[in-house]
């Protein structure tokens, strides 16, 4: 058996004591825990040690797999300089990685490093075993913006090379749970953060990886955790590997969550058909898909229709289909600005809009930003038509721009909002997106997307009220 164990670990950088300074006693819980952790790798005695990190090099269409014989890293960004670490990597398993990722069509290898050095969220799972056991070489794999499946993959494939190489795997999964537990933390309160840390801790004790695959999207964005991929990775190198879970310690006394879980493979062969996690994977996905169009409004309906018309045959809807796609009365004779999102798998895949109407009516409106934001939003590629299917819609109808005195008068949740200057410059953000909770965060975003800087530039506030149809 390639997979010998996997641990789910936190990476708060105040652990290090040299980063803490006594500190790190407030998270007694989870150095006994990484003790612990430490304790079962040496008794398991891996030749090689696979990480996962949220830290280290991340792009949104491959994964990263460190290249060389080695590297080095340091707390300097915390002030702990002295806090150093090396390790020295598994050069063959990672050359093998590379190639079965080419072979299977995974968008991974050792290619377009930014930075050598090992990240925090590397370093502390290495500081805690290097107490009990040396012994080791390291691979280390970047994450992606890729949707959970295809971290599944990736971890198929470390499976998959580990046991043709004869390596005695342990994967360690790096990642941090919710950030926003209390509203005097660092990052704020979410209500979404203490649901997605009791689910996920669940998880872990049942060792149930379809439920950590399966995760909202949308429910851990809002969470802010940055776990969840690194977690869903460890799932797929036990791919048809029955295993038991344990949960060894969870606590968040600083607004973050961090829980450290063990997975050990049940049995002396540990096979089981049952937990060919991706199919089933892809069959919730699927039906979700499916639930989620069937329940469209006709404003979503008639978004769909236009892009999938645009997309597939280069034609226009309006205006002959619109009323063949059930346009309401008020779709054909109001007109209003709207903007039109699409998403895939929770992540962005374009969003256009208009702020106030410029077509003759808003089902034209809705039409053509439709196709705007599938072909223009200058942040993605167009929109494929092997993704149209994937594609989860909203469709926000703006109400007229108000004008306020400051930002007291905004809510994140109830309000959109559109920072404007004299020489026509202009950023605007809509209400109630996933991981803006804060009137701060969404002024700046809308700042910075109409290239404003708050700091030096005069400026005024707007707020509107959108009708966000799904």
């Amino acid at each position: 058996m390639a997979i010998i164990a996997g641990f789910a670990v936190p990476h708060p950088p105040l652990i290090i004591p040299e980063v803490g300074n006594g500190r790190e006693k407030g998270i007694q819980a989870t150095i006994d825990a990484y003790e612990e952790v430490g304790r079962r790798i040496a008794e398991l005695a891996p030749d090689t040690i696979v990480v996962s990190s949220p830290h280290a090099t991340l792009y949104r269409d491959y994964f990263h797999i460190s290249p060389g014989r080695s590297a080095r890293g340091d707390f300097s960004a915390y002030g702990a300089s002295r806090a150093r670490y090396q390790v020295e990597y598994d050069t063959e398993l990672t050359a093998a990685l590379e190639r079965a990722c080419e072979r299977a069509g995974v968008s991974g290898g050792t290619g377009y490093e930014r930075e050598p050095r090992l990240d925090h969220a590397t370093m502390i799972p290495v500081h805690f075993v290097r107490h009990h056991y040396r012994d080791f070489r390291l691979v280390r794999i970047g994450l992606s913006g890729f949707n959970a499946g295809e971290h599944y993959r990736m971890g198929q494939l470390v499976q998959q090379t580990a046991a043709r190489l004869g390596r005695r795997v342990v994967y360690i999964a790096s990642g941090d749970l919710s950030h926003k537990l209390a509203a005097d933390g660092p990052y704020g309160f979410a209500p979404e953060g203490p649901v997605f840390d009791e689910r996920i801790t669940r998880d872990f004790a049942a060792a149930d990886f379809l439920d950590i695959l399966c995760m909202d999207p949308g429910l851990a964005e809002r969470a802010a955790e940055c776990g969840l991929r690194s977690f869903q990775m460890m799932a797929g190198a036990f791919d048809r590997t029955a295993v038991t879970g344990e949960l060894l310690s969870y606590e968040g006394p600083f607004g973050v969550g961090y829980g450290i879980a063990a997975f050990m493979p049940a049995g002396e062969e540990g096979a089981d058909e049952g937990r060919a996690l991706l199919a089933q994977w892809h069959d919730a996905r699927t039906a979700d898909l499916a639930a989620r169009k069937a329940a469209e409004d006709p404003y979503v309906r008639l978004a769909r229709a236009s892009l999938e018309a645009w997309v597939r045959d280069g034609k226009r809807v309006w205006p002959d289909g619109a009323a063949i796609l059930d346009a309401t009365p008020e779709m054909m004779f109001d007109r209003a600005g709207c903007f039109v999102s699409l998403k895939i798998d929770g992540q962005l895949r374009g969003c256009i809009g208009t702020i106030a109407p410029t077509r003759s009516c808003l089902a034209e409106e809705i039409c053509e930003n439709a196709i705007s934001a599938c072909s223009h939003d200058p942040r993605f590629s167009p929109v494929r038509e092997d993704e149209l299917d994937e594609l989860v819609y909203d469709v926000d109808v703006l109400g007229a721009p108000e004008d306020i005195a400051s930002t007291d008068e905004l809510d994140p949740a109830r309000y959109g909002v559109i920072v404007s200057t004299r020489d026509g410059r202009r950023g605007l953000l809509l209400p109630d997106l996933d991981g803006v909770d804060t009137v701060d965060e969404q002024v700046r975003i809308a700042a910075q997307k109409g290239r404003i800087d708050l700091r030096w530039d005069d400026y005024s506030l707007q707020r509107f009220e959108v009708v966000r149809h799904l």
